[in-house]
């Protein structure tokens, strides 16, 4: 117990941001995690050789489950919910080894009746999920309706020069899937992947290289690295199957140009010019363009063709909203400001600070992946409806100016 005062003076040694990851001290070691101002910390026995990286993911899923049952992971949270965590610790970790950490399992037989207040199920089912062979799913689910959704969501990371030079692109990808399906169905899902699919000669279509391919727990991966299959039996209800990377040189799906005039030292104009270089068929809902102004800026008028433009002065931005913003189609935007006391140093900062472009692009995908099939077998033989969907959607994308 007496292991906690090393972290303390860590703490007290250095700043609270510098608290390392990984510690060794005085004979000690210490696998520390920060989240919403609060530390959690691990102690490990560095004669045993201990996996740091086990324990710093067993941190992380720690959060997740106590933001899974309070909503929140906070200092309240833990004062109001502190045997709820007795609990939850009691299950999730065993003798200094990681149990299980699904939300769905453990809420089984742990549930929050009332506040403060915890409910067991009896201990034969919870052996029964510990040792089975599939610990994320129970036997016995029935549905009315057997369906299968699963969303094929991308983020695109972007920065862009003012001469429109790309800097830095990225795709991080995640499938998500809903899952309600009867009794114990395995899954077998097929994308373009090009190691898959370079040798079969009757594939013609766009083939994609996946980097930092991570996937549930569910995925037997033995499979995988065998034959670049996706076979599994999957949890009930709502998960995320697998993420990916992709490092590609992307275009920007929507270009804006922002031509600033100073007036006699009081007056500012900003011309902004949006352009959707995506195809034309395809529409990008909810467009917000931000782009900031001088922080003295007043007495906005603002001039579109389309949507609708306000100020936020507490961010000095202006939001541009565009509800569909149809492929192949530019915009334009005229904003007008007062400049009470014009500086140097906020003109520059005003200049300097990039655009940022919000949008979400349904049935499209940036970097052209594709759910080739989607196979569900079960032994009882029902039929099942499968549903993909693909989105679009910005991760932090900026154009400088």
């Amino acid at each position: 117990m007496s292991v906690i005062d090393t972290f303390r003076q860590l703490l007290v040694r250095g700043e609270q941001d510098d608290v390392p990851v990984v510690e060794t001290e005085n004979g000690e070691c210490l696998v520390t995690i920060k989240h919403n101002n609060l530390y959690l910390v691990s102690a490990c026995n560095p004669s045993l050789n201990s996996n740091v990286m086990m324990t710093s993911t067993f941190l992380h899923k720690l959060v997740k489950v106590f933001e899974d049952y309070f909503g929140s992971l906070e200092e309240e949270s833990i004062r109001d919910n502190f045997v709820v965590i007795y609990e939850l610790l009691d299950e999730m970790m065993d003798f200094g080894f990681p149990q299980f950490t699904d939300t769905s399992l453990l809420q089984e037989f742990i549930k929050v009746t009332e506040r403060h207040k915890t409910e067991r199920s009896d201990p034969k089912n919870i052996a029964n999920h510990i040792t089975g062979a599939v610990n994320w799913r129970k036997e016995g689910i029935k549905h009315k309706k057997n369906e299968v959704f699963l969303d094929v969501i991308e983020r695109l990371n972007l920065l862009v020069a003012r001469n429109g030079t790309i800097l830095h692109s990225e795709i991080l990808g995640s499938l998500r899937m809903k899952s309600f399906l009867s009794g114990m169905p395995e899954l077998k899902l097929g994308l373009n992947d090009r190691i898959l699919l370079e040798n079969k000669r009757r594939f013609r279509g766009k083939m994609i290289d996946m980097d930092d391919v991570r996937f549930h727990q569910c995925v037997r991966l033995a499979r995988f690295e065998n034959d670049r299959t996706i076979s599994f039996i999957p949890p009930d209800g709502e998960f995320e199957l697998m993420s990916y990377r992709l490092d590609t040189k992307v275009k920007p799906l929507i270009w804006v140009e922002c031509h600033e005039d100073l007036k006699s030292r009081s007056r500012v104009e900003y011309h902004v010019n949006a352009k959707s270089e995506f195809k034309r068929r395809s529409t990008a809902n909810n467009v917000i363009i931000i782009i900031p102004v001088p922080q003295d800026a007043d007495s906005p008028k603002f001039k579109t063709n389309v949507g609708t433009v306000e100020y936020v002065p507490e961010n000095c931005e202006i939001h541009w909203h565009i509800k569909q913003f149809q492929g192949q189609k530019e915009y334009m935007m005229r904003a007008h400001f007062g400049l009470p006391s014009v500086e140097v140093d906020q003109e520059e900062a005003s200049r300097k600070a990039p655009i940022k472009v919000n949008f979400e692009i349904p049935y499209f995908t940036v970097s052209g992946i594709q759910v080739r099939y989607l196979k569900i077998i079960e032994k009882s033989n029902y039929q099942a409806l499968p549903w993909v969907r693909y989105i679009t959607q910005n991760g932090d994308y900026q154009i400088r100016r």
